[in-house]
């Protein structure tokens, strides 16, 4: 069955409409539950969330949400980052390349299915595990206030601050970056998250809110 949000999702494009539509009729028939969910068709199975399909500037993609643990007998999957540790694309540009192959697609998303059913998760990295930046390492050992609130944060939320300090490639943008979210991790907000409690990517939140 079709979902009326997909149907104004796809209805708005102004890229990737026939590329989209035919994963989504791909979706479809191979007996997917279609939602809508951080502003993106998504396929599920028995309410459990097996991939997306979105659209890039350069590429459209399925994102397999459990990518990571697919055998990709094919070498078909992307890692969008290297920081990116269970979802994975298949990445396509017209819907010939889609139609080319189709079969090895459907192949895929039922043993996504499969590997869901399992209950098979993934290993994450534990936080720990992140790089603590020099310059932010500094400014926890002389800010008591920001130290004791950074480690009151939930590992998800302590990750996503690591990652996002690591990848500044010059020291003036890291400290610019820590000093840009202090105000956050003083109010035990993650760096995605909205003044509604919830983090902007999550589907319950419609993004309309401020930032602070």
């Amino acid at each position: 069955m079709t979902n009326p949000q997909v149907d104004a999702f796809m209805s708005s494009l102004k890229k990737w409409d026939p590329e989209l539509s035919k994963l989504r009729s791909i979706a479809l028939e191979c007996q997917m539950e279609e939602g809508f969910k951080w502003k993106h068709p998504c396929y599920m199975h028995q309410d459990k969330n097996i991939f997306l399909i979105h659209g890039f500037k350069e590429y459209c993609a399925i994102l397999f949400m459990k990518g990571s643990l697919l055998q990709d007998a094919h070498g078909l999957l992307f890692q969008q980052t290297d920081h990116v540790q269970s979802g994975r694309q298949i990445r396509f540009t017209s819907v010939k390349e889609i139609e080319e192959i189709e079969t090895t697609l459907k192949q895929y998303i039922f043993e996504a299915i499969e590997v869901e059913k399992a209950g098979i998760k993934v290993e994450l990295k534990p936080h720990e595990a992140y790089e603590v930046v020099e310059e932010f390492q500094q400014i926890l050992d002389t800010d008591k206030e920001l130290n004791d609130a950074f480690y009151a944060l939930t590992p998800g939320r302590q990750r996503g601050y690591l990652l996002h300090f690591s990848t500044a490639k010059q020291a003036a943008t890291r400290i610019s970056r820590i000093e840009q979210v202090r105000s956050r991790i003083l109010k035990g907000k993650g760096l995605t998250d909205c003044i509604c409690g919830l983090s902007k990517r999550m589907p319950n939140c419609d993004g309309s809110h401020k930032f602070a």
